[in-house]
């Protein structure tokens, strides 16, 4: 694996948006407007990739459409995190070998972190003919390119080499939304915690250059966006790899000195990199949301060290224990791994107490699945898997009571909320920490700010009065 950082030129850029007028062109000459469908797996990363293969799509012609029954293109973007996401992925994929045969000329492509793996693009050859090509996340910009070569020459193509990780500014892209928006800041991971595929299919960290992430985000501001997400595998590292002498702190500090009424979240942050700086700079703006995801796997120092994730749990409720002393108010959430090879039912005892000393509002679960090409693949894991589920399910009822208790404590207050949707007779919003609120009201209060006092709760989201 390269840890060098290329740099996707203009000019090369340019080339790609060719390959768009070419298949436009394709579609010209047929008189049809082709159909495209693009299903997502996985992160926040994700999402805002798919975000970037439509908006190329539609560059290229193509209509986005809601389903893979009758499109022209289906593009699966995918997620190798776990064993289920991958089996799902591949269950799906062969599914559409009926959608294939009801509508011969549909092109089917694979994209995302599965394609960065060797033995899941040998499978694709083999066991699955109906794919037309697969693209690894370093290859993105160019699938116009590889999209332009299968339909004119209706070859399978695959555009999975191990290249340096690259950044591609300028990719045309369809967001879902014009009240919140993604916005990648770096891309890759350096940390290779044992259990962890993402620096092997993603590659090393780079990072964009800031001027160009603070046009993207007044851009959004100036377009009525609201809530604007920053993304990277490990946020809290950003900026190393430049030599702009800027952190992530200090980018945040900058994004907020755009003008306009909005919010700023972010995610991911490694514990290991997560600063006191960081949270004074949360802690003095009210534009930066007062909610942080903070991973912490695992509560045990142990197991910790054989992830090799760079802290233990000392330092981790250090950090916990000074964020929140800055922001009363914080909304914490994490991920936990439970079953880790080697873990012991004492080990598993330290992640439930450290749950209960923490009181996260919500928390990511997942049982341990071993990922071909990590350390953790190889170790030993003696603990069955019954046992496992039953950690599983005893963390999760912890943590459940906890939600609900912290739920129950907002109803009385009233709370700055971004009105995002609908849900049936309801109107849908957002807490400053990302909890969900349900309340009557009018569909054209959509897209603001508003005050709402919370009337009820349960485990999983408020319910609200808006007066």
């Amino acid at each position: 694996m390269s840890n060098k950082t290329t740099v996707i030129s203009k000019e090369l850029l340019e080339q790609q948006l060719a390959f768009c007028n070419h298949i436009r062109q394709y579609w010209l000459d047929r008189d049809t407007t082709p159909l495209a469908y693009v299903e997502t797996y996985g992160c926040q990363q994700n999402e805002a990739d798919s975000e970037k293969i439509r908006g190329l799509l539609i560059e290229s012609g193509y209509s986005i459409v809601q389903e893979a029954e009758g499109a022209d293109v289906v593009v699966m973007n995918t997620c190798a995190i776990r064993e289920h996401a991958e089996q799902r992925v591949f269950g799906n994929l062969g599914a559409l070998t009926h959608t294939k045969r009801r509508h011969p000329g549909q092109k089917i492509f694979l994209c995302g972190c599965m394609a960065g793996q060797d033995h899941v693009v040998q499978r694709i050859k083999k066991s699955y003919p109906h794919v037309d090509g697969v693209f690894s996340t370093h290859h993105l910009w160019q699938f116009p390119e590889l999209l332009d070569r299968v339909l004119y020459t209706g070859k399978r193509s695959y555009f999975v080499e191990d290249e340096p990780g690259s950044i591609a500014e300028g990719i045309p892209q369809q967001r879902d939304s014009g009240l919140k928006a993604w916005v990648s800041i770096m891309y890759g991971c350096n940390n290779f915690c044992t259990y962890c595929i993402v620096p092997y299919v993603r590659g090393r960290e780079r990072s964009r250059k800031s001027a160009d992430i603070i046009q993207e985000c007044k851009n959004l501001i100036e377009a009525g966006v609201k809530d604007i997400t920053l993304l990277g595998q490990n946020v809290n590292s950003y900026g190393k790899d430049l030599d702009e002498g800027m952190d992530f702190a200090d980018l945040l500090q900058k994004i907020v000195e755009i003008p306009g009424e909005y919010l700023i979240r972010f995610m991911t942050s490694h514990p290991r990199d997560a600063s006191q700086k960081l949270f004074d700079t949360m802690a003095a703006s009210n534009k930066i949301a007062k909610q942080l995801h903070l991973p912490f796997q695992s509560g045990s120092s142990r197991v910790l060290k054989a992830m090799n994730r760079h802290y233990d749990r000392e330092a981790y409720l250090e950090k916990v224990n000074y964020a929140k002393s800055v922001m009363p108010d914080l909304v914490l959430t994490s991920d936990v791994i439970v079953g880790f090879p080697g873990e012991t039912a004492e080990e598993f005892e330290e992640t439930i107490s450290l749950i209960q000393q923490v009181r996260y509002d919500s928390l990511f679960t997942f049982i341990f699945s071993p990922r071909a090409g990590t350390p953790a693949a190889s170790m030993e894991d003696l603990t069955p898997k019954e046992e496992k589920n039953r950690r599983f399910d005893r963390l999760c009822a912890v943590q459940n009571e906890i939600s609900e208790q912290i739920h129950s404590e907002y109803v009385g207050k009233t709370l700055r909320c971004l009105i995002d949707g609908t849900d049936k007779e309801f109107l849908t919003a957002r807490t400053e920490g990302g909890r969900l609120v349900r309340f009557h009201g009018a569909p054209s209060l959509v897209g603001t700010f508003a005050e709402i006092t919370i009337t009820g709760s349960n485990t999983w989201s408020l319910i609200g009065e808006f007066k």
